[in-house]
Formats: structure tokens, sequence, C-alpha cells
């Protein structure tokens, strides 16, 4: 085909928007043509490359809209350092099972044993798997919250992220919280009871949240929906962030 009918090629798969296409028609007319293959098999072949291409780019979108603070993945996790998490339960729920049941992960132990690192790491693998998620620092979303109530536009916040298939809190209990900031967070907590799962870490026991939602009866209507049909991880041992730089200096010394 001459440069004409390939620049029109071209401006009819961009004006479909199949960017991809655009990009390999051309080497792969050439390949298959090298290689014998039928028109069929080389449309395909063309088509294959638009959607991952477009799988790809959603994908990534997906983990930008996240807002993780770090990329995190399971792989460069050391679990040898944190014997008391149970790697094969971890590995099990990067499937996301948990997810699609509604499900919710909750990391309790210490500062610095490695939670912020597992919830993002399975928040990503979520997203890689096509899931909706958000993550946020606990003070983070009662400051959104608190923000949304006072401009009128805190039911719209709620809506919106009723359509995330996983939200990540992170670090609840390291700041206590106003009683309204308290109240805000229940309620969104609640109204994603059996609807949308989350991922909450702490450094607090369930016994001690009361210290940073004041009121019991509210700490205990919250934990009695958390927990339900929950995947609870308590891990504990030294600082995990502590012993990566202990083994850092030492291997550079």
């Amino acid at each position: 085909m001459n440069a004409a009918g390939n620049l029109l090629i071209e401006t009819y798969l961009k004006k479909l928007r199949m960017p991809q296409a655009a990009k390999v028609y051309l080497p792969m007319a050439r390949e298959a043509e090298d290689n014998n293959l039928s028109y069929e098999e080389y449309f395909l072949g063309v088509l294959e490359q638009e959607v991952t291409q477009r799988d790809s780019n959603r994908i990534q979108r997906g983990i930008r809209l996240a807002t993780f603070p770090m990329i995190k993945t399971l792989d460069s996790f050391d679990f040898k350092a944190v014997p008391s998490l149970n790697k094969q339960k971890v590995l099990k729920l990067a499937s996301c099972d948990y997810i699609k049941k509604q499900e919710n992960v909750i990391l309790v132990g210490s500062s610095g044993v490695g939670k912020t690192h597992i919830a993002t790491a399975l928040a990503y693998e979520a997203c890689r798997q096509g899931l909706k998620v958000k993550f946020f620092t606990a003070a983070g979303l009662i400051n959104d919250l608190m923000a949304a109530q006072q401009e009128y536009k805190l039911n719209k916040m709620e809506k919106q992220y009723s359509s995330y298939h996983l939200i990540v809190i992170d670090e609840l209990g390291y700041v206590p919280f106003s009683k309204p900031g308290a109240e805000l967070l229940f309620q969104f907590c609640s109204s994603r009871y059996e609807r949308g799962s989350l991922i909450i870490t702490t450094n607090l026991e369930f016994s001690k949240w009361t210290e940073v939602f004041s009121d019991h009866q509210m700490t205990a209507a919250l934990l009695d929906r958390l927990t339900h049909k929950a995947h609870i991880l308590n891990i504990n041992g030294e600082s995990y962030r502590f012993k990566q730089a202990l083994a850092k200096n030492t291997n550079t010394d």
C-alpha cells in the first residue's frame, strides 16, 4: 500500500481511538507477510495489541488514582524478618477474593513492623486486577470528610467512594480524633459494611480503640462491623524498617 493509504488507515484508527493499532498495524503487516499469516490471523494480532495496551493503560490509571504514597509489592517484602506474619495467608489475600466477598483486612501491630507495606501491596494487587482502589491515611480521610461536610458535599463524597472496590485506611490510632471527626469516620466505615472492602492498619489493640473514638458505644458498633468476616493479621516483633536500615548499613560497611 502506498503512503497515502497508510496515512488514511492511521487517521481512521486514531478516529476510532485505537492508537496502539495505529502504531503496530504496519510492522505487523510486514511480519504477517513474512510468516504467511492469513488476513484473519493478522487482524486478530492487531486487535490483541490494542486490547492489551488498553488493559495496561487502565491498570496504570487505576494505580495513579489510588494515590499510593509509594508503590510496594509483596515480592519486595521480607517475610523472614517478620516471622509472626502468616505469609501464606497474605499471599492468599493477594488473590483479592476477599474483595469479591466485601470482606475487610485489618493489620494490627506496633510501628515499623510492615503494616503499611502489606496494605499497600495488597491494594496494588487489586489495582493490577482492574479493581477500583483508594488509599488514605486515617487523618487524611477525616480531614477530607470534615471539609466535605463543611462544603455540604459529604453525601457526594460518600457516594463517590461507594463505587470503589477497596479503600485503604492507614495509621488508624496514631493520632487522636476530635469527636466530630471520629463520628464521620464511623459513618464512612459503616456505609461500606458488606458493600465494599476496607484494609485498615492500626497500632492499637481493639480494646484500646476507645482512645481514638472516645465513645465506647460507637467503638463497639464500629468494631462489630469491621471485624465481621474480616481477615485479622496480628504482626508482632521488632521494627521491620529498622531491620531493613540496619541490614543496608551493614552491607555498605
